[in-house]
């Protein structure tokens, strides 16, 4: 029996899942305030937590069309830990620049309130 490609692409996300330990079907779309309350506070306030789901990456070092190859899950988001890099020691300017050009920020900084206790979490 010949398999089709949709056929093969499903059985290569399930042997892929199940490498991770996830059931077929898990998608990874935290809220705000779970990325926030639960990954990047365990990541930092626990130096042991290794999120499964989501990658550590230095951006600086990393082009855009290297973060598919780089990315644990999700096909239209993908999210990162990375550090951010200043870019003089005593200022408080990110550095953008990698070695192919830089990051270009957009969009707006936006706070990030608790549903529960509507508490200014980040």
């Amino acid at each position: 029996m010949m398999l089709g490609v949709e056929e093969i692409l499903c059985e290569l996300e399930r042997e892929e899942m199940n490498e991770q330990g996830l059931p077929p079907g898990f998608r990874f779309h935290p809220t705000d305030e779970e990325l926030i309350t639960f990954y990047l506070a365990s990541k930092v306030f626990n130096g042991s937590f290794s999120g499964v789901e989501i990658a550590e990456v230095d951006l600086n070092r990393c082009e855009p069309w290297e973060l598919p190859d780089v990315a644990k899950m999700g096909e239209r988001e993908w999210y990162f830990f990375s550090l951010r890099d200043r870019k003089y020691p005593t200022g408080l300017r990110t550095n953008r620049a990698t070695g192919a050009g830089y990051w270009k920020a957009t969009g707006k900084d936006r706070e990030v309130y608790s549903a529960s206790s509507g508490g200014l979490l980040g």
